[in-house]
């Protein structure tokens, strides 16, 4: 090496020093409980994976359609198989390369007169990675697939659970249109009961138009109902990679199975995909790091070429080499404007932002735990604290009803009596499924997989 060389590689040492990331994990100020806060003891249960929440065949029959046909799904798996290419790609910038190159030329000078010229050469060049370029870019680019392959995961996964609440929102809209329709007959029947009482003479005209404004008002939430249902219908066949047609069917809860405890908040970091994406995008903007500042020290390549030149074409497919060149070469930065120091700073700071992400990811994967958790026991007592009251107001209709046949209460009670008995039950119906699509979100936030 030559002593400019040398004194390059000094000056480069001595004023540059690779910035370096602290990537431990979480902010250090962020301390993590011994077990979640808003679970009461004992922790609540969820199933080992997502796909054994529930034991319901036709559920996981959508489900088991939609990994396999779900297009946003299938444009991950795309973007994993992208990312084994860009390694490769990465690789082959440390390995030889061979080109062939081929020409004709045609001169002419006063002693030789015109001639044409023909010729076929192989260059080949290496360069040697001396300071770690290479190896630190083919680094940068395993973890870039590594973090395509937990994103993979983690749409699989968030692709499972979203078909699995469509399909509890479906049954929830079919559970509520029968609700309606049921309503409907029921203030039909008290229409009918309250004409006999009006021909009789025991009614009147006003209460005929409140128990006919009932029926109207339920005959048109029956179409409402029926609308929202196809609507969810839809979004369930969206979801499988179907055309989003009504056809869809749902209609019980499926038996809600637990099996393995949700474990501690520690465990967090172990199962999450989308927490193991954003580590490894931090290894890689940490060996970008390194990239750019390798960049400003000198390349050193090999470089040799050899082949034929004649004057006939003929001549030019001779495999003896008449030509040949073998050369050594070094090559430094010197004036860019900054812009290689630039490159390093930028990426220094694209690695901060891969850290700041990591840590907003980890918190709010807690966050969604915390939420579900709580979520679950509020839910559980909803829908404890409705079966009793649904079981109240129809104890209350049915006597109401009753008296009212016996003209002791006036319409406006038995409408109201009815009306609440109606909503008791549909605020059961919407508290089961939410409790439902909850257990679907606490498997997926403490990452049970698949």
């Amino acid at each position: 090496m030559t002593a400019f060389g040398c004194s390059m590689i000094c000056a480069l040492n001595s004023c540059i020093q690779l910035p370096s990331i602290k990537a431990k994990g979480v902010n250090e100020n962020l301390r993590i409980p011994k077990r979640y806060d808003a679970s009461e003891p004992p922790v609540p249960d969820v199933a080992k994976s997502l796909l054994v929440v529930f034991s319901d065949s036709r559920m996981r029959s959508y489900v088991e359609t939609a990994l396999e046909k779900n297009p946003d799904l299938l444009e991950s798996a795309a973007r994993l198989e992208e990312s084994s290419f860009n390694i490769r790609v990465a690789k082959s910038a440390g390995s030889p390369r061979l080109n062939l190159n081929s020409g004709a030329s045609r001169a002419s000078n006063f002693n030789f007169g015109r001639q044409d010229i023909y010729s076929a050469l192989l260059d080949a060049s290496w360069e040697i990675d001396v300071w770690g370029r290479i190896r630190a870019g083919i680094t940068a680019a395993t973890g870039d697939s590594s973090a395509v392959a937990a994103d993979y995961a983690a749409a699989r996964e968030s692709i499972a659970a979203q078909t699995m609440q469509a399909y509890f929102q479906l049954v929830t809209a079919e559970k509520l249109m029968d609700l309606s329709r049921r309503r409907l007959v029921s203030f039909e029947k008290t229409m009918k009961l309250v004409d006999r009482r009006f021909e009789s003479g025991t009614g009147n005209l006003s209460d005929v138009n409140l128990a006919r404004t009932d029926v109207e008002n339920a005959r048109a939430e029956v179409s409402a109902r029926q609308d929202a249902r196809d609507q969810t219908a839809r979004t369930l066949a969206a979801l499988t990679g179907s055309y989003p047609n009504a056809k869809s069917r749902a209609y019980s809860w499926p038996v809600l199975r637990r099996s393995v405890p949700a474990g501690i908040p520690s465990d967090l970091l172990l199962n999450r995909p989308d927490i193991d994406a954003a580590y490894q995008r931090i290894r890689a903007a940490d060996a970008r790091v390194k990239v750019a500042h390798r960049s400003l020290y000198p390349s050193f390549s090999l470089t040799g070429s050899g082949g034929q030149q004649s004057p006939r074409l003929s001549q030019v497919a001779n495999s003896a080499f008449t030509v040949w060149s073998f050369a050594g070469g070094l090559t430094a930065p010197l004036l860019a404007g900054g812009g290689g120091r630039a490159e390093v700073g930028a990426a220094n700071a694209r690695a901060k932002q891969a850290l700041a992400r990591y840590q907003s990811t980890v918190l709010n994967a807690f966050r969604e735990v915390e939420n579900a958790l709580g979520s679950e026991l509020y839910l559980k007592r909803q829908q404890t604290a409705y079966q009793k009251a649904l079981k109240a107001a129809r104890s209350a209709e049915s006597r109401t009803q009753r008296n009212y046949e016996q003209g002791v209460v006036e319409i406006l009670t038995l409408l109201d009596t009815q009306r609440r008995s109606f909503a008791t039950e549909e605020s059961l119906i919407n508290t089961q499924s939410l409790r439902y699509q909850n257990r679907v979100s606490l498997a997926l936030a403490l990452g049970k997989g698949l």
